[in-house]
């Protein structure tokens, strides 16, 4: 079997949510780029690859096919970029990027160097929601009409470095959040999103972006999506869900209590420290005993409502409630190696490729200009699935 040879740009939280998935016996970490030198230095005992100062450096290493791109999200575009230019394959973070040009920049980038360009993870990749696409697919339930996405976190709460909190960055909720939801609505939606409104909430003078959102997406077809996020730690609703947090593990309920800080230095230096390689870093010990999720999802058929779980897919029909079960996970996440693995070893195109992610990130856009403007915002990049 072929190994796929990664090299990480950013050793930082979304490496270290990956490294399970990482361990997937189909790729091997070659190396990695951060300018912390004690991830670095983790890194190479760790793993055994090489560890570069600089991103330029790691996409030059000619060990490296692939680079996954975990950096802050105001460098995503810049460092995809690099990395295509160098022949190597990308696998970016979402967001894809900031703006709609940076995203053309990336993908233009990517089919001049015939390397493909896949965007993720975001929690489209997970098992229960591609199960309800294939039950949607086989006509059995009638066509989508309608969908709704809830989910309500401690997200904003969390340690955050300053640009985290900057919505020009690529702070804030819409950005890191609703590209999980919009991703999941599109992919289950299957057609356009036409036109989006929204509203959304920043109600903290201390982390002065958006915390919470709605959003109603209209698809070409006529189907609609509502979505609504709280990010501000006070209702959590894995509630719903059984207590089955995010990656699929058991949680405590309500067991987090906020952290006072006194300064966005002290705050920084907190969330280094927890990060990869950092002095009070851990690698996560919970065994996951269900699949990811992202909140609750509501799928309105013509003839059934479907609901993706951590479990499985309940099917709501006639009165009736059962579950399409599925097999816990062996490896977490391991959907993203999946598509990356066939795409890289086998050629076959990506699902989650750049004008997908550019289409999500359209909707995070509209989102935002909706918000401000306080009307419909027309889309015109938008790919069907």
């Amino acid at each position: 079997m072929r190994k796929l040879r990664i090299g990480v740009a950013g050793l930082g939280r979304a490496f270290s949510i990956m490294i399970p998935t990482f361990r997937d016996p189909r790729v091997e970490l070659a190396a990695a780029a951060d300018p912390r030198v004690e991830a670095r230095h983790r890194f190479a005992k760790d793993f055994g690859g090489t560890a570069h100062d600089t991103v330029e450096e790691l996409c030059a290493d000619p060990d490296v096919e692939i680079v996954y791109v975990a950096t802050p999200h105001q460098f995503h575009a810049h460092h995809a970029t690099l990395a295509a230019r160098n022949r190597k394959h990308v696998l970016v973070e979402k967001p894809m990027a900031l703006t709609l040009d940076d995203c053309a920049g990336m993908i233009a980038a990517a089919r001049s160097a015939g390397v493909h360009l896949i965007v993720g993870h975001s929690h489209s990749f997970d098992a229960p929601i591609a199960r309800t696409r294939e039950l949607i697919g086989s006509g059995a339930y009638g066509p989508v009409r309608m969908i709704h996405a809830l989910n309500f976190t401690d997200f904003l709460h969390r340690p955050r470095r300053a640009e985290e909190l900057d919505t020009a960055q690529g702070g804030g909720a819409v950005f890191n959040q609703a590209a999980h939801q919009v991703d999941i609505v599109r992919l289950l939606g299957g057609g356009r999103v036409k036109s989006v409104r929204a509203a959304t909430g920043a109600w903290d003078a201390t982390r002065p972006t958006e915390g919470a959102y709605s959003a109603l997406l209209t698809f070409e077809d006529g189907a609609f999506a509502s979505l609504t996020y709280g990010g501000y730690g006070h209702f959590d609703s894995d509630e719903l869900i059984g207590w089955i947090g995010e990656s699929g593990q058991q949680k405590q309920p309500y067991a987090r209590k906020p952290q006072a800080l006194a300064s966005p230095a002290e705050e920084a230096a907190l969330k280094s420290a927890r990060n990869y390689g950092g002095a009070n870093w851990q690698e996560p010990t919970e065994q996951s005993i269900a699949h990811q999720h992202f909140g609750t999802i509501i799928v309105s058929c013509e003839r059934a409502d479907l609901r993706p779980m951590p479990v499985g897919v309940m099917i709501y029909q006639h009165g009736t409630a059962r579950l399409d079960p599925l097999p816990p996970p062996a490896i977490l996440r391991v959907e993203v190696i999946d598509e990356l693995y066939v795409a890289v070893a086998d050629g076959k195109p990506p699902l989650h490729d750049g004008a997908w992610g550019m289409a999500t990130l359209e909707v995070c856009l509209a989102m935002l200009q909706s918000a401000r403007e306080g009307r419909d915002v027309a889309l015109s990049h938008q790919v069907a699935r």
